[in-house]
């Protein structure tokens, strides 16, 4: 249930107009979410066009701009010019983030998008959602089996076994 709606009995057009706009989603490795042959602007871009977000391609890259700098990133303008490869995990991961939230979803769902990182950089990807979930004042759904990281950023908590809500 989303917003009153059940998700499961929306039709294909009603899902695809949710997807990317009210709710997003956040991959676990950011390189698959990512094209290799598109600039990091060019892709959040995108993102944009795709939901009817801005009115003007400099519209779109103003904002592009300032979602890689509330997502951390250091010179929004240079950074949107780059490819994935020349992006270390952990800037390829606010990329990824600063794509969710283009089209200010009230929902975003993370699937373990700290695996893979140093635990340096994973604290900082934490301090970030939930510095982001405070400030825009949307919904997160953590997925994963890392407790330790359950603790430092949920709310409330649900133990899942066998697709079944145990706990």
């Amino acid at each position: 249930s989303f917003d009153g709606d059940d998700l499961l009995q929306l039709s294909p057009a009603a899902l695809r107009g949710l997807r990317g706009g009210r709710i997003s989603f956040v991959s676990q490795n950011p390189i698959t979410s990512l094209s290799p042959g598109m600039r990091i602007g060019d892709q959040i871009d995108e993102v944009q066009r795709a939901h009817g977000h801005g009115d003007s391609s400099a519209q779109r890259f103003a904002h592009t701009c300032e979602l890689l700098t509330q997502v951390g990133l250091p010179t929004p303008v240079e950074t949107s010019r780059k490819y994935p490869h020349q992006l270390s995990g952990g800037q390829q991961q606010r990329v990824v983030i600063a794509m969710a939230l283009a089209c200010n979803p009230r929902l975003i769902v993370l699937d373990e998008p700290t695996t893979g990182l140093d635990v340096t950089t994973q604290a900082q990807i934490l301090q970030l959602l939930s510095r982001l979930r405070r400030q825009q004042g949307m919904a997160m759904v953590y997925v994963t089996h890392d407790l330790s990281v359950v603790a430092q950023v949920c709310d409330r908590v649900g133990v899942m076994y066998a697709g079944d809500l145990v706990e």
